[in-house]
Formats: C-alpha cells, sequence, structure tokens
C-alpha cells in the first residue's frame, strides 16, 4: 500500500515537472480559419493551447487533440475577457505567448457604410487587441516574462481600394503595438506584429460587404476587388504553411525589441514596392493594375 502511494507520488511529480518545461500560448479568434489552424499546429509542437473563441459549443473542432483547452472569450467585451482569465489562470500559472488573432473584414465604400458595421470592425479588430494586451499585461508583468504576437495585414502596411475601413483599424494596431513596447521594456515583456495577405480560409467568404450599388462606378470596382481578393486567396496554398511556421519561430525565441514580420510574396512585395516607389508611383501602379485608370 505504501509502495503504490509513493508510485503514486512518483508518477505526479514527473508529471508536474514536465509540465512546468511546457510552454503556454493563449490564441483569440481560435474556433476557425487560421486561428484554428495556429492552435492545432501549436499543440504538434507540445506547446500547452488555451484556445479562446466568441462561442464555446465552436470547441468541438479540436475533439481528440491534445494539448487544447477551450474557453469563451468575446474580445469585443472587457467583462468576456475579464471573465475568461480569472478561469485561465486558475487553470495555468504561466502564460508565455499571446496572439492576437481575432478579426473580421468590412468592404464597403464611405458613402454606403453602415454604422454597426463599422463599430464592429473597429471593437474586433483594434480595440478587441488593446482589450486582451490590457487584461493580461499584469499577469505578464508579475511573471517577468510574456510576448505579444498581434496579426495585422498588408493593410497594416498599404492602403488599398476599398479598405477605408479595414485597413485603418490594422494600421491601428501596428501603431498600439509599436507604442505599447516601449511602455514594457522594464518587466522583460516584448511585442511582435505579423502581417501577410490573403490565405485559403474561410476569411474572405465572411467579409461583411455594402449591399450592391446601382452606382455604375462603385459596382464595377467592387467587382474587380472581389476578383483580386478570391485569386489571390486561391493562389496562395503555401502561404498558411509558411505563416505557422513563422509564429511558432517567434513564440520559441521572441525578440526582445519590437518588430515586424511579414510572410509571403505579397505582403514582401507590397512593403518594397511601396518603400522604394513612394506614394505618387504606388498609387499610379496601384490606379494602372488595380483599378485600370
Amino acid at each position: 500500500m505504501i509502495q503504490n502511494d509513493i508510485f503514486v507520488k512518483i508518477i505526479f511529480f514527473k508529471k508536474s515537472f514536465i509540465r512546468s518545461f511546457i510552454k503556454t500560448i493563449l490564441i483569440t479568434g481560435a474556433s476557425g480559419g487560421l486561428g484554428k489552424e495556429i492552435a492545432i499546429h501549436f499543440s504538434k509542437k507540445n506547446w500547452n493551447v488555451i484556445a479562446t473563441m466568441i462561442c464555446i459549443s465552436e470547441c468541438n473542432v479540436f475533439e481528440g487533440i491534445p494539448n487544447i483547452k477551450c474557453y469563451e472569450l468575446n474580445v469585443i467585451s472587457s467583462e468576456s475577457i475579464e471573465k475568461a482569465k480569472n478561469e485561465i489562470l486558475n487553470d495555468y500559472k504561466s502564460i508565455d505567448v499571446i496572439i492576437n488573432n481575432a478579426g473580421i473584414g468590412y468592404r464597403s465604400f464611405v458613402e454606403l457604410s453602415e454604422d454597426d458595421k463599422i463599430d464592429a470592425i473597429v471593437n474586433v479588430n483594434w480595440l478587441g487587441v488593446v482589450k486582451v494586451c490590457r487584461a493580461f499585461i499584469p499577469h505578464f508583468r508579475e511573471q517577468m516574462k510574456g510576448h505579444f504576437i498581434n496579426i495585422t495585414s498588408i493593410a497594416g502596411l498599404v492602403n488599398l481600394p476599398l479598405g477605408s475601413f479595414y485597413h485603418p483599424t490594422k494600421k491601428a494596431v501596428e501603431s498600439f503595438s509599436e507604442c505599447m513596447a516601449y511602455e514594457l521594456l522594464d518587466f522583460n515583456i516584448s511585442v511582435s506584429t505579423v502581417q501577410f495577405g490573403n490565405t485559403p480560409s474561410n476569411f474572405q467568404n465572411n467579409v461583411a460587404k455594402c449591399e450592391q450599388s446601382t452606382i455604375q462606378s462603385y459596382a464595377k470596382m467592387m467587382q474587380s476587388i472581389d476578383g483580386i481578393m478570391n485569386r489571390k486567396t486561391s493562389d496562395n496554398n503555401d502561404l498558411s504553411e509558411a505563416i505557422l511556421d513563422k509564429l511558432y519561430k517567434i513564440a520559441e525565441n521572441p525578440s526582445r525589441r519590437f518588430k515586424k514580420y511579414s510572410i509571403g510574396f505579397d505582403a514582401n512585395l507590397m512593403k518594397y514596392l511601396r518603400k522604394f516607389l513612394g506614394y505618387r508611383l504606388f498609387d499610379r501602379l496601384i490606379r494602372r493594375y488595380v483599378l485600370s485608370k
């Protein structure tokens, strides 16, 4: 009997010891699309994965996958974030990395935009990142370590047609992340942003759009941009794998200094074209090859 008790204690100690060396990552918007892929990827790399989502019933997408635990978290609600944080920190002593992945799209002409759609994209894409970071900074500060990876987009690098609402939210995250990184230097907390183009996920299918316009110019432009986005999404077959590999490398060895990571041909091409061509030539390029003007 005593030997059995000793054996059980040894096994418990061994599991606890091993668990203490396993890193933990929290991912927002993890129920589908890229967020789901990130969660599964880190699970395969033997990380503890905290998968957060707006609707906990969607957790069944991870059924049978080890090391993933789901929590309900709505990034637009401070109360929801606080509740999820308390539950998470009750289950996990330490979090190493947080990936702010939750995001939505809105493609509309300014004239045809709607208040609820504008509020939604600002609340999710920008303020959601702000609120999640704000909630977990105290935990990172107490443990004197932590890394935020805030996912933006090509939209955080350049301005493109019909991006009047999506692009500003991604640029806001870029600016917010860089400013916040200065505040956290003394606490060994670092920040990165990651930009890339359209991945073969369900994101484009879920992008909200304004109603079809009878204005010929608007209708033609929407059709053109929709076509470009759909083609890019289907062409970027290798992009998801590149993103997952890069996110893992960043998480494993986070830079202590603020860094921006551009992943994939589209993001790097746009970044360098905008940088070296300047505004006027870049504008001419977009007008000619995107808008045929």
